[in-house]
């Protein structure tokens, strides 16, 4: 396999590649693999040890082995009873002889022939006739050509369908020869010479083709270091450039702050408190506030939230409170416009599908507050009032952002941007919302973050280290710790007696599934994993007609419409619905004070973080919330990660806990974000993490624009692009 080196380059399209055609490209493309650079840097997971070739006659029966010698026969015949393929051929080296034999691969007989030297490795089985090896890898032995998948410390790759780490190997084998001498080094030399560590070009051929596992470890220690380097630069490089911006500086009206916190039904807490001070801080400098509200599950952020955005109104300026669904867009409107009806100011929504303001009107007193009156109102006129300052805080999606939306050219205008669940939202959207065409540059925005995920040091220090943080660490008073059991499928007719119980008294239900649909035949008849997962349209038909044809039972999942989905929600909200099943879709944002109970099917099939936001979507009021974890597995593993969810104090404990045991891929979200597979695996080791963090707050220090490392700021440019930093 050979390809031209003049035309290519490691941002070469893959299927620029020899047989890499529309078909082969879309599996290259499940593995992330678009360029050449991708397919270098697509690691093995792990090794096999075949360096070691033993003479024929030292093998033994239900162990892997590599072997060499010269094919003395080989044929492929057809099995009457089977109807299979069978090819069988005769090894010999100057100890013995020894049989392979290859199941259903019948153009085995085209590639090898008698007289051809060849290597195998496989497993050693017993036969009626004696040892032999059973569907053995092979490779021909050719002139001085170094072998690949045999007789050496051989890469198995993450694979796909129609993807091999065979396939894999030849390809990357080929190419690096190629481009020996020819992949750019971004590493300082510094670093390179204080680690050890060694040339990128040649760490590349060493993590795919070590000569020791001791090679391999090397290798990987290097792109461990440099992946999390280069996202340390890039979140650091975000941070001075946000440094250099310049936004409203907002002073603390403390008798405004002091009306809101009387006017509130229930008592504010410490951390919610603290929080709220260090926000209201930020605000008073000319610098743009980049801070991330960090706060468990039913914690109080946006209270929090409410009131430096209060605090900005009164001085005249304009807030966007941001979120990623209209769901949530809509019920931050409803809580938003309640705790500021007291002071009369108008709060706006504005999503793909609707529109709508307060007016200065009390409807009536609920017992959480006064409730304001809410118009309807057209986008033209939404948009116009917004354009000249009327509108004091809009709420919406990303809807926000569209050119349409505009503020103020004169005066005041737009000095919060609220965002929910959406924390790289950079500098560059900031300005967008307001720096439209024509219109002269000015201060940016202050940016308050908010998040539900409970993140671990090593995370927020990689990923979130651009941002500054307000935890709040500390629950609402009053609300009661969620009872949490892990419960067996003999368990099932309890759990349901007991959520009739529940609805009985008033309350609702969450049934959480892992899947839409329940398997297909042709994957049942495979016997696949998921078969005993539950399903949602399967789960909802048998709880809707055998188990609660009496209740009032709906079904949400992510194939359905926005509108149907939402009208759903609004109705398990207003408590039309009794039971909810429901897949992940309610993981997040979702507020219904009614529910005390849930049950997560499949328990096991989700992250420990995942598990706990599920949960946080009960226990919302002073009611006692039961949460039901059904697992079908005996894993000894299983259950111990479950139990860390009934013991966990909190969201970060549980957090650290599952960062621990199944890795930062398990917590939400965080794929998403474009993390490499080795920087993915490294964020659980605190030094290095800091290590790199010092390596790159240094190197930018001396050169923030990173003139001197030209290489280095390329590079870089696609780390931001894929960590979504803006």
């Amino acid at each position: 396999m050979e390809y031209s080196q003049a035309t290519m380059n490691l941002e070469t399209p893959i299927n620029q590649l020899k047989g890499v055609g529309p078909a082969f490209l879309k599996r290259l493309e499940r593995l992330g693999i678009r360029t050449i650079k991708d397919l270098f840097f697509h690691f093995p997971y792990r090794y096999e040890d075949f360096s070691d070739v033993r003479p024929i006659t030292e093998l033994s029966a239900q162990q892997s082995f590599c072997v060499q010698g010269k094919i003395l026969a080989i044929k492929t015949t057809r099995t009457w009873k089977k109807k299979m393929f069978l090819t069988e051929a005769v090894v010999e080296d100057k100890s013995g002889a020894i049989k392979a034999v290859w199941f259903n691969q019948p153009y085995l007989t085209k590639n090898l022939g008698k007289g051809d030297f060849i290597f195998l490795v496989g497993k050693v089985s017993r036969g009626k006739q004696g040892l032999y090896l059973s569907n053995p890898v092979y490779e021909k032995k050719l002139d001085d050509k170094a072998l690949t998948h045999t007789a050496r410390i051989v890469p198995i790759y993450p694979e796909t369908a129609g993807i091999s780490s065979r396939w894999l190997r030849y390809t990357l084998q080929s190419l690096l020869r190629q481009f020996k001498n020819n992949i750019p080094e971004v590493l300082p030399a510094d670093i390179l010479k204080e680690n050890n560590f060694p040339q990128r070009d040649q760490a590349l051929w060493q993590i795919h083709f070590p000569n020791s596992l001791k090679e391999a470890q090397q290798a990987k220690e290097r792109f461990s270091f440099e992946q999390l380097f280069l996202i340390e630069l890039a979140v650091l490089r975000e941070k001075l450039k946000l440094n250099k911006e310049k936004a409203p500086a907002i002073p603390i009206n403390v008798d405004v702050i002091k009306r809101f916190v009387d006017s509130l039904s229930f008592k504010l807490t410490d951390a919610q408190r603290k929080c709220a001070w260090q926000i209201l801080k930020d605000l008073e400098k000319k610098r743009p506030m980049s801070r991330l509200l960090e706060g468990d599950v039913g914690s109080g952020k946006t209270v929090v939230a409410v009131i430096p955005a209060l605090n900005a109104v009164k001085a005249g300026y304009q807030v966007v409170f941001m979120t990623p669904t209209e769901i949530l867009a809509k019920q931050h409107f409803r809580e938003v416009a309640k705790l500021l009806a007291p002071f009369k100011i108008k709060v706006a929504l504005l999503t793909g599908k609707e529109d709508k303001v307060t007016s200065q009107k009390i409807i009536h007193e609920t017992r959480d507050g006064l409730k304001p009156e809410v118009l309807e109102i057209s986008r033209r006129k939404l948009l116009e009032k917004t354009k000249q300052g009327e509108i004091a805080i809009i709420v919406g999606t990303h809807s926000l952002i569209q050119d349409k939306v505009k503020f103020p050219e004169q005066g005041q205008g737009l000095a919060l941007c609220i965002i929910d669940e959406q924390h790289r939202f950079g500098v560059e959207q900031r300005t967008k919302l307001i720096k439209r065409k024509g219109q002269s540059s000015r201060e940016i925005p202050h940016l308050l973050s908010m998040t539900a995920t409970p993140i671990p040091r090593t995370l927020a220090l990689t990923i979130y280290g651009d941002l500054d943080f307000a935890l709040l660490d500390e629950m609402p008073t009053g609300r009661k710790k969620i009872i949490t059991k892990i419960a067996l499928p003999k368990e099932r007719d309890k759990a349901y007696q007991f959520i009739r119980d529940q609805v009985v008294l008033g309350n609702q239900a969450f049934v959480i599934c892992p899947r839409i649909e329940a398997s297909k035949k042709k994957d049942r008849e495979k016997k696949s994993s998921w078969d005993e997962v539950k399903a949602v349209k399967e789960e909802y038909e048998k709880l809707s007609n055998n188990i609660f044809p009496d209740l009032r039972l709906a079904m949400v999942h992510g194939k359905m419409k926005t509108k149907e989905r939402n009208k759903v929600m609004l109705d398990f909200k207003n408590k039309k619905i009794d039971v909810l099943v429901a897949t992940s879709v309610v993981e997040v944002g979702v507020d219904i004070p009614g529910a005390t109970v849930m049950v997560i099917e499949g328990a096991e099939r989700f992250g420990l973080a995942q598990l706990h936001q599920f949960r946080g979507r009960i226990g919302r009021s002073n009611q006692q919330a039961y949460c039901f974890l059904f697992t079908d597995s005996n894993s000894q593993k299983t259950h111990q990660r479950l139990r860390a969810i009934i013991k966990a104090e909190d969201g970060f404990q549980l957090a650290q806990k599952d960062l621990e045991i199944r890795g930062p891929g398990s917590l939400y979200g965080l794929k998403q974000w474009g993390i490499p597979d080795l920087a993915m695996k490294n964020l659980g080791n605190l030094p290095l993490v800091e290590k790199t963090r010092e390596k790159a707050k240094e190197l930018l220090r001396e050169d923030s624009s990173l003139k001197d490392f030209p290489l280095l700021k390329k590079e870089l440019a696609g780390i931001s692009k894929s960590l979504h930093l803006e």
